[in-house]
Formats: C-alpha cells, structure tokens, sequence
C-alpha cells in the first residue's frame, strides 16, 4: 500500500513548476489530489506559458494518483469557498494543503530599489502570492479541523533570513514562512495539525529551462550562461520532500518551521528525478558568499527551532 492511499490533497496553483510536481508525488504517493490553477485548455492565464490544470491532473494519474482539474483564482474568496464545499461534497475529507499560489513573476522587479519600484504592481503580487494564501488557508482548513488533523504546507523561496534581492518578492516569499509559523502556533491545541514551510533550491522548471533554451535532456548546457545553474534542481525534488513530509506519521515536531528540499532529500532518503542530489544551501555558502547574516540569531530560534523556543506555552509532549 502506497503511503498516501485514501488521503485528500489539495495543490494550490498546481499549473506548473514546484506546484505541477508536488501535486504528482502525491499522487505517486497515492494521494487523490486537487490540482488548482487559473490556465485551462484553450485559456492561459500566464502569457503564453502551455502548462494548464488538466495537464497537471493527468501527470498526477500517469504517477499513480487520481488528479482532479479545478480553475480557481485563489485571489477570488467566493471561488475559494466553492472548491472547498466542492471537496467536502466530494471526498468528505482534505488532508494534505499545499499553498503554492505565486503569480509575481511578470510583477517582480529585480535591480529597482524599493523608491522605484511600481507600487500597484507590488499590490497585485502580495495579493496574489500572499492574501492567496491566506483566503485559501482561511476556508480549506476547516474541512481539516472536522478530522482533527492535516497537514499544511507554505511553499517559499528560502530558508535563510537575508535579503531576496527585490523589496515585493522578499516580502511576499518571507510572509509565507511567517504565515506557517502563525497557523502553526493557532493550532498547537490540534497535535495533529500540522503548518510548515518548504523551498525548493535553483529550480529548473518548464519557465527556466525555456529562458535558458535548453531541455530536460540538455539543462546542463545552461551553465555555460549561468555556473549556478550546475546546481539546480527539478521541480520534482521539492515534490518528493512534500510527498515525504505528508507520509511522516512524526511530521508534527516540525510545525512552525522552514525546511529545504536538500535537507529533507537527507533526512527522508529520497534523490531528485534524475538520480541527482543537489544541495542549494552548501552550494550557496560555497560558491555565492554567506547570507546576510543581519537578524539570524533571532530567525534561528523564531522559524527553525522547537517551536517553545519562539513560544513559552507551546504544548509539550
């Protein structure tokens, strides 16, 4: 029996890249997931990126699972609720929540200083990569609350403390991780309710490897433009440290922190789709220079130690 058989995912801007991955290692896990996303056959929502929900439901069958296609904007609360009262007529369950939603490439501008930067677009790209989050938290939740236990996920850009280069994508890829950590502390009552964080490193998804002109087959010619880019990762590497995260049975000692696909490649065993595994963190300190290292002590015991580091009445044991 695979892990995951009989449990209920839900894959919060599934269309492609880290999302499209998750939701097919949990199906491969056995999970029946709900892919989620604005793009649908005949109907892109992001320029003109192929990738569509459908697509991303079929994977997720191909891998073992059951993949079910819904468009919803998650920005858009009233189609929030109607997937969630959609899921709860149709499964009676949700155990697994993936936030996922992000939508800021074409918003973010890298290089501006924050006195530059188009404040509307700003607007749009914490909507879309953090209110997302929590309108999508707020109603999908509750369905988990019925059973008393689940697990939620925020996915992020990081687990480091230092600045992300661009004021409006550092805010937004921070946010997420302190959202974890504030679902995680409402929920210390519910011992099986559990909120964390997880970034990917370089990842290579259908958008980078496009910028980049190059395949699957032949990503690493890449490097040529980019060295970095040696070290990248598949989008598959951050779904197997998901997938392995939902099969824990002990994955509650780990609310209310940020974790890396390179870490939990470690710790659960698993290796990247193509046999590799990478590891961004050492990589980075090896090759890029340190983190900014301003507020680490404190980012130490608030997102990656026990939570009763960060707060005095957490449950114990």
């Amino acid at each position: 029996m695979r892990p995951l058989e009989g449990q209920v995912a839900l894959v919060a801007g599934a269309t492609r890249g880290a999302g499209r991955a998750i939701a097919c290692s949990l199906g491969e896990a056995g999970a029946t997931v709900y892919c989620t996303g604005r793009s649908v056959r005949g109907r892109p929502a992001t320029g003109q990126r192929p990738e569509t929900i459908e697509e991303t439901a079929e994977l997720v069958g191909a891998a073992g699972g059951r993949g079910v296609a819904a468009q919803v904007d998650h920005t858009v609360e009233e189609q929030v609720e109607a997937l969630c009262a959609r899921i709860r007529q149709e499964q009676g369950r949700l155990d697994v929540l993936v936030n996922d939603v992000w939508g800021g490439d074409e918003l973010t501008e890298f290089g501006q200083p924050f006195w530059k930067l188009s404040l509307p677009s700003g607007k749009v790209l914490l909507e879309r990569a953090v209110t997302s989050h929590i309108i999508t938290s707020r109603h999908a939740v509750p369905l988990m609350l019925e059973r008393d236990r689940g697990l939620i996920v925020e996915i992020t850009d990081g687990d480091h403390f230092g600045y992300r280069g661009n004021l409006f994508y550092d805010l937004a890829k921070m946010s997420v991780i302190r959202l974890a950590f504030a679902m995680a502390w409402e929920l210390r009552r519910h011992p099986a309710m559990t909120a964390l964080a997880v970034t990917p490193g370089f990842l290579r998804s259908e958008a980078m490897l496009d910028h980049f002109g190059v395949t699957e087959a032949n990503w690493r010619d890449a490097a040529e433009k980019d060295p970095h880019f040696i070290e990248s990762e598949t989008p598959f590497y951050v779904g197997r440290a998901v997938a392995a995260l939902a099969a824990d049975p002990r994955v509650a000692t780990k609310s209310g922190r940020v974790f890396s696909s390179w870490d939990l490649a470690r710790e659960y065993g698993f290796a990247d789709a193509d046999g590799r595994r990478p590891h961004w963190g050492e990589y980075f300190e090896r090759h890029l220079g340190r983190y900014n290292r301003a507020g680490e002590a404190a980012y130490a015991s608030w997102f990656n130690g026990p939570m009763e580091l960060a707060c005095p009445d957490w449950p114990k044991e």
